[in-house]
């Protein structure tokens, strides 16, 4: 069993009254963060549509986790930067809960580490789809299914939206597009009762952030700059993930939160 897998097990449910029964589909949710947001809610009762790129075995691994935890899984497979698979993935979430969702949390990211004058456009257009358009294009066909249900949607955003990171910028600019769409959606969909939110965090210790250029530099930086004293979890996220999928956030509509353990104070 993986520490992240420890870790998010150990934590208890807080919201199984409220969740149980529940309904998600989850963007990137066979590994890292999606995953950790994945056994959160499963843990709490909620039954996931789990969408995930390339890699089965993480996926095959991730049901058996969340169905040991008694909730209902789907796995389906696409890229969520293209169309035609989110089309592909929506229709698979609706069949599964029968036209009704309660949660979309969309996690799936992917961007180039390069200057942003060295990226090619199908770098930049690549981050766009997958971190901006993939969310507009699944909310706008999620809504009929979410609407007048007390429904969340929510994304992962991160601190390269509001500040420099070194070759970061195809990622930190879609991420920036992608909170202002989070504010727009907050706005529109409040009167169908779905709550939209965003939560970014520091560096989270995953595979992904592994893939950083420079990483053991860039990972003693940000040691040095967070008051906590530590790297993200994946459960750190998910934790807050859960939270805004609670009434007890009811009154946070339209905000990206901030879950860093302190380090963009610096």
């Amino acid at each position: 069993m993986s520490s992240t897998t420890s870790a998010v097990s150990a934590n208890p449910a807080l919201y199984a009254q409220e969740f149980k029964g529940k309904k998600a589909l989850i963007t990137g949710g066979s590994r890292g963060i999606g995953r950790a947001i994945a056994l959160e809610l499963a843990s709490n009762g909620v039954d996931c549509v789990i969408n995930y790129l390339r890699n089965e075995e993480a996926a095959a691994e991730v049901k058996a986790e969340l169905e040991d935890k008694g909730v209902k899984v789907h796995l389906v497979q696409g890229n969520v930067g293209d169309g035609d698979e989110i089309k592909k993935m929506v229709q698979e979430t609706s069949d599964f809960f029968d036209g009704e969702l309660d949660i979309f949390v969309h996690n799936a990211a992917l961007g180039a580490f390069k200057p942003v004058l060295d990226l090619k456009p199908n770098q930049w257009d690549m981050s766009f789809n997958i971190n901006v358009k993939a969310l507009y294009l699944a909310a706008k066909k999620l809504v009929p299914m979410m609407e007048g249900r007390n429904s969340k949607i929510l994304s992962i955003s991160s601190l390269g939206s509001i500040s420099y990171i070194p070759d970061y910028g195809a990622i930190g600019i879609s991420k920036s597009a992608m909170e202002n769409l989070i504010r727009y959606l907050a706005v529109e969909l409040a009167p169908k009762k779905i709550r939209v939110n965003a939560v970014s965090g520091g560096p989270i210790d995953t595979d992904a952030l592994k893939m950083f250029p420079k990483y053991d530099e860039m990972v003693a930086d940000c040691l040095r700059r967070t008051p906590a004293g530590r790297l993200g979890q994946p459960e750190d996220i998910a934790r807050v993930i859960a939270f805004l999928c609670s009434e007890q956030s009811k009154w946070i509509v339209g905000q990206t939160l901030i879950a860093d353990g302190g380090m963009s104070l610096f």
